[in-house]
């Protein structure tokens, strides 16, 4: 972005600020945040929404938190619980801003520096959610205080006096929880009170199974149908509903079961004297809520119980922290301040206080050793350390624990975690007094962990961030507080080719209302700026694909140190992974689902490749269950969204194609002359022919129509060819389970369902030919009786028609067409309606577009849906349900981005430090339970022969022009057959084939350009060659990839 470019859009940011913050001051601007009271904005959160369900965030809007301590970690979990919605933040701080602050606090500035911690910043938090209100104290922390809200989190709070709070919440029902980082290591504690609910331990979704049988037995077994595994557990209860024969089950009563096989259980009742089953049936699990009993933090300090593991190499470490915190903890209340950073003196005075509590603790929770290969020394020497990544990462799980006491949503931390990233950290024997020692810069408080050594690389990396969504805008706050890049030769390249909408609002902390429709990473950029001035950033709005390597072209990778992945989708996960791979780059990777988190680090000859695995592919429904045998919401709404898309865009998008260029349409249908050619044909025809509207009363009878067709005649149909008693060719019931027999439905104007689904079908149909909506349109009456007025002819079920019943089709069944007549006889009908158009006429293609609740979208695919589901019995859902399954929202919170981008940044100082592969960590979290399971990555698969050693990060590079002759040549000299070369999808040379050896003598660049086709643009120096290798005695030998310089 050019200078100019940059100040007009810098103004332009700012006129719209002011413009938001003068009607949130007046009161004539209304905040849709909340549409009406107690009223979920789910345009904002319906990404959230997905997470927490509506009766979690209607418990969020109505709870109120106290954050104590407004450093770093104080201004994370603000951020995270104000993006979640909460009724009330009060921030706490009575500390005045420190210069070193600014490492870590995103929202202070260096103009803030002797100002109130919590003053200074209050305004920026309270822009992330203005329905939230955002009050400061900068007073003490009193009962007074506390009990005036649901939850309490201190940070930065001595112990004796968070005991003092703790006691106070603990005795009025206040959940209580305490955390704080200390450089790379890190502590929390949780108090929810003596009894405390938690609803739904888990947050996944009940798992069902599909009954097949029921014994009559004092112990019956149920079997399940063997399309999926039985995910029930033993000593989980059941609902059974649907059952036939045995309809005692129906009762409503939860079962217990027991002995959980892959496709069956056991109840724990007698069925014995029970009707005999008979057929049908759903076993639903119940989720149960679970009490939990808090200890105070008086007590879990002298019996802290087992502590919530995060490395499992790392065993003993949770309960050298606890007393290492708690000694630290001492040693700041006898001096009045943490240990000098890197200081031999303190550090020795740490060890032995933390000896003196060890020798006076029970033996239950005594341990062996304080200092463990010295772990605590360099915990003590590094404590005035203040860490952003911590932060984040810490700010993540306090964030979610605040939202767990406020909702009883997902399994609280029962009570402590201890966390560390020590392999973050330089060599033990650096860690001196002079090198961490204070410079008096904003990054003094991580050169009190990581030295002006590392500080100094810090600042002169260059990056690449992919993507600047909420991953992105995490990351590049991150790279703002560490100094990443903000030195004269480091430089962060950021891309996004997304524009802001307002759901990214609800997690995309760096976004304002004010940006919607701007570029992400021109924002995202922008904020980053205000955070730390000095951060070199280009934001670009380029996806990172094939098709622009001439953007990232071979000496932008080349000029690259670090890659981090901020992406949402694995193609192009992938294709970055295989960028980096060839240019030799570190990859740091990331993703997010709900409260779920993975993080992959990808270093060069050190681990696999992110694409090294890949998670299985997601099972897909027959074609057959979802035309005609759907039994879950799922399948009826894949089929609605189907359906839209066939009638609203793909339909009108062939019959575009056909009026842009006819002639040329007809021909190439003729020539295919084929069943896809004459599918294709046929949605033309279908939108210009047979369906096309030219009023809106037409949209109406033709949405009726449709209605009429799908489910009523279709469904009288299938009735009709294979009635409830139809059997299959062995005898057994057609109608077994997982199939369900369906019903037709009868249209009514009575049924509001009914109504508007018509109206969104008519609205889309007008919108599609470009028809004007009449004002009645809108009116239920009105419209009621423009359908009242519809023929709509009755329905006369026909014999031999065939549906197809075989789950391994993938098309529809075949009605012996013969193509050819039919394509000749629709371009014919075609070619004299087209004379009637004029020669722009054009319909309107309509995408999906799930986040717009204006465009009737979702009305359509969710009445679609639901009638389905009606036919069949299954469960209907609303409009919100429908909008996550059909529009497959990802489920997406702040609280798990924050803390994937910490860990991930932590990871980011061991490639800074050339760690070695035992430092590294790999891990998946799921801050619902929680669960951290980190775990070392796993090496590249090497390959030897002779005395070569090589891995997928190795490539061959041969210097010079060579003919084919001199390649075959080159790999003689190593004792190696190369008998195969190709380029892309061709075949440059093959042994077997005579001709090719006329090519011996040929330049391999002019064969690449001439039988390959490849074009090698003129600044690229080199091009790729796969060769396939035989040794003496012609077995295969895996060579790397070749790349030949030839200029």
């Amino acid at each position: 972005m050019s200078p100019a470019a940059a100040k007009r859009e810098s103004e332009r940011d700012s006129e719209a600020q002011q413009a938001h913050a003068k009607k949130q001051r007046t009161g004539n601007g209304t905040d849709d945040t909340m549409a009406a009271a107690g009223e979920i904005d789910e345009d904002l959160h319906s990404r959230q929404l997905a997470v927490y369900g509506r009766e979690s965030m209607r418990k969020l809007a109505g709870a109120t938190v106290l954050i104590c301590g407004m450093k770093g970690l104080g201004a994370e979990i603000a951020k995270n619980v104000i993006l979640a919605g909460v009724k009330g933040v009060t921030i706490q701080d009575a500390s005045a801003c420190e210069l070193a602050d600014l490492g870590a606090q995103f929202y202070l500035t260096e103009a803030d520096v002797g100002k109130n911690r919590a003053k200074a910043c209050a305004a920026k938090l309270q822009e992330l959610n203005p329905a939230v209100t955002v009050t400061v104290n900068t007073g003490e922390i009193t009962d007074d205080l506390c009990k005036q809200h649901t939850v309490v989190v201190c940070t930065e709070v001595p112990l004796a006096k968070a005991k003092d709070i703790d006691a106070f919440c603990h005795a009025n029902g206040i959940a209580f929880i305490r955390g704080d980082v200390r450089g790379v290591f890190g502590s929390l504690f949780c108090d929810f009170g003596p009894s405390f609910d938690v609803l739904d331990v888990d947050g996944e979704e009940p798992h069902t199974c599909i009954i097949a049988s029921i014994s009559n037995d004092a112990t019956p077994l149920v079997t399940c149908v063997d399309d999926e595994r039985v995910e029930l557990q033993d000593g989980q209860r059941v609902l059974f509903t649907e059952v036939k024969g045995m309809t005692e089950l129906n009762d409503g009563v939860p079962r217990r079961i027991k002995n959980v096989k892959a496709h069956s259980f056991e109840l724990e009742e007698d069925t014995t004297a029970y009707g005999q089953y008979t057929g049908g049936g759903i076993a639903t699990q119940v989720k149960e809520t679970k009490k939990l009993a808090f200890k105070t933090l008086a007590a879990a300090m002298e019996d802290p119980g087992e502590f919530l593991l995060s490395d499992f190499a790392k065993l003993d470490r949770s309960a050298v922290l606890h007393v290492g915190f708690n000694a630290l903890d001492a040693f700041a209340m006898k001096n009045g301040r943490l240990p000098t950073p890197g200081s031999d003196s303190d550090a020795a005075a740490v060890v032995a206080c933390a000896k003196d509590i060890n020798d006076a603790a029970s033996p239950a929770t005594k341990i062996d050793d304080v200092d463990p290969d010295g772990v605590l020394t360099v915990f003590a020497k590094t404590a005035a350390g203040y860490l952003s990544p911590m932060c984040a990462m810490f700010g993540g799980v306090i964030g979610q624990e605040v939202v767990k006491a406020c909702t009883g949503k997902f399994h609280p931390l029962h009570q402590w975690f201890y966390f560390d990233s020590i392999e973050s950290l330089p060599a033990k024997e650096t860690l001196t007094e002079t090198e961490l020692a204070a410079e008096g810069s904003r990054y003094d408080s991580q050169i009190a962990c990581f030295g002006k050594t590392i500080q100094r690389k810090i600042e002169s990396q260059k990056i690449f961030l992919v993507g600047a969504g909420a991953l992105g805008c995490e990351f590049i706050k991150n790279f703002a507080l560490m100094g990443l890049s903000c030195g004269a030769d480091g430089k962060v390249t950021v891309t996004d080719d997304d524009v802001i909408e307002k759901s990214n609002l609800s997690r995309q902390f760096l976004f304002r209302d004010w940006n919607i429709g701007q570029a992400k990473s021109t924002c995202a950029t922008n904020a980053a700026k205000a955070i730390n001035g000095a951060l070199n950033v280009d934001p670009l709005q380029n996806r990172v694909s094939p098709d622009t390597e001439d953007v990232f072209d071979d000496d932008f990778w080349q000029g690259l140190d670090v890659v981090v992945n901020a992406l949402d989708n694995v193609n192009a996960r992938l294709y970055v992974d295989s960028r980096c791979v060839y240019f030799g780059k570190p990859l740091l990777e990331s993703g997010t689902l709900g409260t779920k988190c993975n993080t992959q680090m990808v270093v060069p000859h050190l681990t696999e490749n992110y694409g090294a695995s890949r998670d299985p592919p997601e099972k897909s429904a027959p074609m057959c269950t979802l035309h005609s045998f759907p039994h879950n919401i799922d399948h009826c709404l894949t089929w609605a969204r189907s359906e839209f898309e066939g009638m609203f865009e793909k339909s009108p998008g062939e019959a575009n194609a056909y009026l842009a260029k006819p002639e040329e349409y007809a021909t190439a249908a003729r020539q295919a002359g084929d069943a896809a050619a004459r599918e294709n044909l046929e949605k033309a025809a279908e939108c210009l022919l047979t369906s096309r509207c030219s009023t809106y009363e037409e949209c109406v009878t033709w949405a009726r129509l449709k209605f009429q067709d799908a489910f009523h005649d279709k469904i009288a149909q299938l009735v009709f060819t294979f009635p409830e008693d139809a059997t299959t060719s062995n005898g057994s019931p057609f109608w077994s389970a997982p199939k369900r027999f369906p019903h037709a439905l009868d249209f009514s104007t009575d049924d509001a369902s009914n109504l508007t689904l018509i109206r969104a079908m008519a609205n889309l149909k007008a919108e599609l030919h470009g028809l004007e909506r009449p004002s009645w349109a809108a009116d239920d009456a009105a419209m009621a009786d423009a359908i009242s007025k519809v023929d709509v002819p009755e329905f006369k079920p026909k014999s031999g028609v065939k549906i197809e019943t075989d789950p391994k089709a993938t098309a529809p069944a075949s009605h012996g067409m013969d193509d050819e007549a039919i394509i000749e006889d629709l371009l014919g009908k075609l070619e004299q309606v087209r004379l009637g158009f004029a020669a722009d006429y054009r319909l309107s293609v309509i995408e999906f577009e799930k986040d717009d609740d204006t465009n009737f979208h979702m009305d359509a695919i969710a009445g679609l849906s639901n009638m389905r589901a009606r036919n069949y019995d299954i469960p209907e859902v609303d409009k919100l349900k429908a909008k996550f399954i059909a529009g497959r929202i990802i489920p997406a919170i702040a609280t798990t981005t924050a803390m994937a981008t910490g860990l991930v940044c932590l990871e980011l100082f061991k490639v800074l430090n050339g760690a070695k592969l035992e430092a590294y960590r790999n891990t998946f979290a799921n801050l619902a339970l929680p669960l951290f399971a980190m775990a070392e990555p796993i090496a590249p698969k090497n390959f030897e022969f002779k005395d070569m050693k090589w891995s997928l990060w190795d490539r061959w590079i041969l210097e010079g022009d060579f003919t084919v002759k001199e390649l075959l040549d080159w790999f003689e000299v190593k004792e190696l057959t190369a008998y195969s070369v190709s380029c892309g999808q061709s075949l440059i040379y093959n042994n077997i084939f005579p001709k090719h050896k006329e090519r011996m003598n040929q330049k391999v660049s002019d064969l690449v350009q001439t039988v390959a086709k490849m074009q090698i643009p003129a600044k690229r120096k080199h091009f790729d060659i796969v060769v396939a290798c035989e040794d003496e005695e012609g077995e295969d030998i895996d060579v790397p990839l070749v790349s030949v310089k030839f200029r």
